[in-house]
């Protein structure tokens, strides 16, 4: 779901592209990483335009589609800003990543790696609330309640992540200004002592509060629709027994589909957090190395979404006859 941390470290060890030359292992995934996220935003593309035509000629959208789109255009956006990132880093591998263009590039990162977290959780629950079978009155009340709701859901998830950027853009600023004031140097070994350490404490006690409650309520609701499925699945199998052949099929296409949208989403989810623990320098092999595995998983999600959801594969179809 999203790629370079905005807490990268400045390099000190071996020389890149924009100094003498580039290390092919780390030209080879760059170029690896462009590609992933040109595919990616081709399908998050085909998405947006899809819906959108639907949008402009129905002039309305479910609940649903306005959580696919949201997500898609967040998703696309997040690929562009991660090419443009990640191509000034590749070029400037010693670059200070506080400096004004890593504070602007950093706080698009932050707002969009955020704003797609929460879309995801917010689709994962709109799933789970529609889809379940649960006999429980709160789920009763939730389903006729919660399309009224995606707007302001939307809304929310935007100012979350806004709150959340902001004070990462704060805590870049203030470094930035240390370093200014103080006269050191990026590649000082005190000052970047000092910088981790601030990192640790501010800028990952930040992300991991606001990652992990869209993660923890999307997991919930997950966990709730997949016991529901299973249940509802043994069931209607030992009920109708003629049918019993394509009603498994029918299920057993739902829950892959839904396993693999709970395994790309965790996934991701850790790589970020793992990638924000770890403190490597821009040219680094380990370093492109966890943006290429990041952006993997979300690649993969808007094929699958595209190719489950028979509606939408429709309509890129007609769009792209």
């Amino acid at each position: 779901m999203g790629p370079i941390m905005s807490t990268g470290e400045v390099s000190t060890s071996h020389t890149v592209l924009g100094c003498q030359t580039a290390d092919k292992a780390v030209i080879t995934l760059f170029i690896t990483l462009v590609l992933l996220c040109l595919v990616a935003m081709v399908g998050n593309g085909s998405i947006i335009i899809a819906l959108g035509k639907k949008w402009l000629l129905q002039r309305t959208l479910s609940a649903h589609n306005k959580l696919l789109m949201s997500l898609a255009a967040s998703r696309f956006c997040l690929q562009c800003v991660v090419i443009g990132k990640n191509t000034y880093v590749f070029l400037n591998p010693t670059v200070f990543p506080y400096n004004t263009v890593m504070q602007l590039l950093n706080f698009m990162w932050d707002f969009l790696t955020a704003v797609t977290i929460w879309f995801c959780s917010l689709l994962g629950f709109f799933y789970s609330v529609k889809i379940a079978t649960l006999a429980h009155p709160v789920f009763m009340w939730l389903k006729y309640r919660v399309p009224g709701w995606v707007p302001w859901m939307l809304v929310t998830a935007v100012g979350m992540s806004s709150l959340t950027s902001i004070l990462c853009f704060i805590g870049n600023y203030i470094i930035y200004m240390n370093f200014v004031k103080s006269d050191q140097q990026p590649w000082n070994v005190t000052g970047n002592s000092l910088r981790n350490s601030f990192e640790k404490f501010y800028f990952f006690s930040i992300k991991m509060i606001m990652w992990t409650i869209p993660t923890v309520i999307f997991s919930i609701f997950m966990i709730l629709l997949l016991v529901s499925l299973v249940k509802h699945m043994k069931k209607t199998l030992s009920t109708f027994s003629g049918l019993r052949d394509v009603r498994a099929q029918a299920h057993v296409k739902v829950l892959l589909t839904l396993l693999s949208f709970i395994i790309l989403f965790i996934s991701c989810f850790l790589t970020l957090v793992l990638s924000s623990i770890s403190s490597t320098p821009f040219q680094e092999f380990r370093y492109w190395m966890w943006e290429v595995v990041i952006h993997l998983c979300t690649m993969i999600h808007p094929i699958v979404i595209l190719f489950s959801n028979p509606g939408l594969r429709a309509m890129v179809k007609r769009g792209c006859c």
